[in-house]
């Protein structure tokens, strides 16, 4: 027995030997791990150390909660009588009744004594706008003015010392970057989602069913958004506004994805003018653009764009150029293409436009172009849609609908019992003389229940609806108020 375990026994001894000799000479050549090195492994519910800390979203929902507020709107229904004097079998008129409506949504207070923005389609047309903060606190507001062309609009609550959000720099929003949505979504309390950016300067076309003017450049977000947020707040994760949340991309009306905020810095600039001036101010390139990144090689080279020019070339092309205008005194041609604005690199329309309508009738712009093989650098002066370069400036008669019009002097205005308003000079040959029996001398006062007070109003009013317009004003020397309606085909080329 013993001769048999003896040879088993030296022969695992000289098999550990030539194990442990050949560990010792081969793992001066090899690649193995010493006895302080270690395999990077971690439990799975641990997570690994990193240089980088995790975002804290505790401060800057804490704060918004407070500036962000639930907006309730009644508009009431109204009985609308349309009637012709010059329509022998409308003499008794006809009568309209619309019913009752309700509306909810979000705004953002920006500023301590109770300026608040939200979105127009919130406040459209209401009849009466009330205000809940976050304490439940309740205020009845009041409408200051609306923008349809970027969906903004302005309310105003008695305060002060209000817990206001300030504004952030919205040209700083980095694709990728963590924000918050705040609002009151679905009738429920205020309520917090969080996202990231995931576009810049997009354009879906939705305040195009309000605005033949419209202004898209929204920024994309995948943060939780859905009905009863609209005008509320796209924070940063220092608690700024940067955007107001005004629509979602989704195809069965609740949040699926992708929400939409319009951009702070065009924010504030609305938002101020309408304090200021009850209105926005606007200022104009005049052109016609092309994006480039929205035709085909064949709709480009039909424009008269070149394969080498659609392949190659940055910006947005200019298509035509509106005499008068600033751009054609900046010497802007047919066929140049816009690469920059105020030295901002522009790659689509929807920047382009964000970027103008930053800016007032009368100031310069700094505008780089491309044409040819060279690139040219001018200074464009804006002007409004009537061609003057001040706020609230309009010159002479003013061709809308196809007619001529113009201001009426205080002194008419004195003896209609109207603040202001637009008389019909010529009816011309446009829509209004081939739908209506309007005259020469009728003077508007309200297109759509919106007053009236000067061309530049008559002219963005119809610039902010693609649906049938109701036109209403007095005839001098004659009794009562007369009604017109028609189809809003206005043959005025929106401008940029």
């Amino acid at each position: 027995m013993k001769k048999i375990i003896f040879p088993v026994i030296l022969t695992a001894a000289l098999t550990s030997a030539v194990t442990f000799w050949g560990f010792r000479h081969f793992a001066e050549n090899q690649p193995f791990f010493s006895g302080n090195d270690h395999i990077p492994v971690h439990y799975a519910s641990v997570a690994a150390e990193s240089s980088t800390q995790p975002v804290d979203f505790s401060s800057a929902a804490e704060s918004s909660v407070k500036s962000v507020v639930h907006i309730m709107t009644l508009t009431q229904g109204r009985t609308i009588i349309a009637r012709d004097p010059y329509d022998p079998f409308g003499a008794f008129g006809r009568a309209f009744q619309t019913p009752n409506q309700m509306g909810s949504g979000s705004g953002v207070i920006i500023s301590p004594d109770g300026y608040i923005v939200t979105n127009n389609h919130v406040v459209q047309g209401a009849d009466k706008v009330q205000v809940t903060f976050n304490d439940r606190n309740t205020e009845i507001a009041k409408v200051i003015g609306t923008d349809p062309a970027t969906d903004l609009a302005v309310i105003k609550i008695d305060g002060k010392d209000l817990p206001y959000m300030t504004l952030g720099n919205s040209d700083n929003v980095k694709l990728g970057q963590w924000v918050l949505a705040v609002g009151y979504p679905l009738d429920l309390d205020c309520t917090v989602t969080a996202g990231i950016v995931s576009a810049k300067g997009r354009s879906i076309g939705i305040n195009h069913t309000r605005s033949r003017d419209a202004i898209e450049a929204f920024i994309q977000t995948d943060a939780a958004v859905n009905p009863g947020n609209s005008g509320g707040a796209l924070v940063n994760v220092a608690g700024q506004l940067i955007g107001i949340n005004s629509a979602i991309a989704s195809p069965t009306g609740s949040y699926a994805g992708y929400s939409y905020a319009i951009p702070s810095n065009l924010v504030e600039k609305v938002a101020n003018d309408i304090i200021k001036y009850g209105k926005v101010e606007r200022g104009y390139l005049g052109v016609e653009l092309f994006d480039l990144d929205k035709m085909n090689l064949k709709t480009a080279e039909q424009l008269g764009i070149s394969k080498e020019d659609f392949r190659n070339t940055k910006g947005v092309y200019i298509h035509n150029v509106t005499p008068n205008s600033g751009a054609a005194e900046a010497g802007l041609k047919k066929g140049d293409f816009i690469t920059m604005i105020n030295g901002v690199a522009i790659n689509s329309q929807p920047e382009l436009t964000e970027q103008v309508a930053r800016y007032h009738p009368g100031d310069k712009i700094s505008l780089t172009y491309r044409r040819g093989d060279n690139d040219y650098k001018t200074s464009v002066e804006l002007k409004n849609y009537a061609g003057a370069i001040s706020v609230g400036e309009t010159k002479g008669t003013v061709n809308i609908l196809g007619a001529s019009m113009r201001n009426i002097t205080s002194e008419e205005a004195r003896k209609l019992h109207l603040t202001g308003g637009v008389m019909v000079t010529d009816l011309g040959n446009g829509i209004l003389q081939q739908e209506t029996n309007i005259k020469p001398g009728f003077v508007i006062f309200s297109i759509n229940e919106q007053p009236v007070a000067n061309t530049t109003d008559a002219q963005n009013l119809l610039n902010q609806t693609e649906d049938n317009l109701q036109i209403a004003g007095v005839y001098p020397g004659r009794n009562g108020i007369y009604y017109y309606g028609l189809r809003n085909e206005d043959g005025n080329a929106a401008g940029y």
